[in-house]
């Protein structure tokens, strides 16, 4: 078994939850996933993960997408220090960015802020700035059930890679 697995299903729960909330920031799929303590493999773990994201509501979904910084910025008040530097690493393209690019998504942000009523949210892993530009100049012209779904879906996305990172930090 994996040793960090192996210590979180041993771990106290509020250390657990923790864990689990620097990995997505809802709190229900986080005290979802510490109620399955044990869980006996990774592959056990990322089932479990997709499982208890697919019963989250749209308030869960907020509270997730909450806790990602504007693709283009560095924090956001509500997460832990593990998640918003992977936020960081995840984002890292942007850092490279030409300044129009920069510009551009941060007006694409607000825009999108404005029309949809959350934050922007891509699995921004592997993806240039300007991928993660065109693909918010895409989805600028959704209907706001449609991005809902579109972005729950790269939650999930990041939870999974943010598992993989967790468990061999």
């Amino acid at each position: 078994m994996n040793a960090t697995l192996s210590a979180w299903n041993e771990a106290e729960a509020q250390a657990a939850l923790d864990a689990m909330l620097a990995c997505c920031g809802a709190r229900r799929w986080a005290t979802g996933m510490v109620a399955l303590r044990p869980i006996a493999n990774i592959a056990d773990l990322s089932a479990a993960a997709d499982r208890i994201w697919s019963t989250m509501k749209e308030a869960d979904w907020m509270e997730a997408f909450a806790c990602h910084p504007r693709i283009g910025e560095r924090k956001t008040a509500h997460t832990s220090t593990k998640s918003a530097a992977w936020s960081q690493q995840e984002q890292s393209s942007a850092n490279n960015a030409a300044e129009r690019v920069l510009a551009e998504l941060e007006k694409g942000n607000l825009l999108y802020e404005q029309r949809f009523g959350f934050t922007y949210l891509v699995c921004a892993t592997g993806k240039s700035a300007e991928e993660m530009l065109a693909i918010l100049n895409r989805r600028l012209v959704s209907d706001r059930a449609a991005e809902l779904i579109e972005a729950a879906e790269q939650q999930r996305q990041i939870t999974q890679i943010r598992l993989g990172k967790w468990l061999v930090e």
